[in-house]
């Protein structure tokens, strides 16, 4: 827990309920069409290093029963009050904890097998993770099949370690374990699945 003010918080979304609805049926378009890149048009202000994209997902998925863990640049600044008091989330003290995790840093993030995979009989009961990442691009970037794709799409995703495909194959492989993947930049949305293939 961080000793965030909760004095002079930027503001959530204008309209909470149009927005909330039309953010999540974009997060869903992503996560059922990996690969394919949603721009959010309602974005709210947020509390850097929050991006507004990120902070458009997590005001949309977060409540009061979905522990949120975040990396140190995030648990230093203000956005941890400004998700506390906007999502009313608990925050989560170890990775393993969190039915959500925000990652600011990618170059730093703890391994993938760090978080929640759920478990074999309740395997949506896994974390997810969203990170924000310097660029994302269609039609480029590494090789991505399975569900939601026909044969193949292509994605960029800028300043991801180089550890990081590796992590994803295997916790492909633990299907139908394992975490799904939400990435953001500063206006769109980007999501693979846990059962997606990524080839270089």
């Amino acid at each position: 827990m961080t000793n965030t003010s909760m004095t002079g918080l930027k503001a959530g979304f204008s309209n909470p309920v149009l927005s909330s609805q039309a953010v999540f049926r974009q997060v869903l378009t992503a996560m059922s069409r990996p690969g394919t890149l949603q721009r959010i048009q309602s974005l709210p202000p947020a509390e850097p290093p929050l991006l507004p994209a990120t902070a458009a997902v997590c005001l949309t998925l977060v409540d009061f029963e979905t522990p949120l863990w975040l990396d140190a640049p995030l648990a230093a600044s203000n956005a941890a009050g400004y998700l506390r008091f906007h999502c009313g989330c608990p925050l989560a003290a170890e990775p393993v904890a969190a039915s959500f995790a925000l990652i600011s840093d990618p170059a730093a993030m703890p391994a993938l097998c760090a978080f929640n995979p759920g478990r074999q009989d309740y395997p949506d009961r896994s974390a997810t993770l969203i990170i924000q990442v310097s660029a994302l691009a269609e039609g480029e970037g590494v090789r991505l099949s399975g569900p939601g794709i026909q044969e193949s799409a292509r994605l960029r995703v800028d300043g991801l370690p180089d550890r990081f495909w590796a992590e994803q194959e295997a916790n492909r492989s633990l299907f139908p374990r394992g975490v799904d993947l939400v990435f953001t930049t500063s206006d769109a949305v980007a999501a693979m699945p846990r059962t997606t293939q990524v080839e270089s």
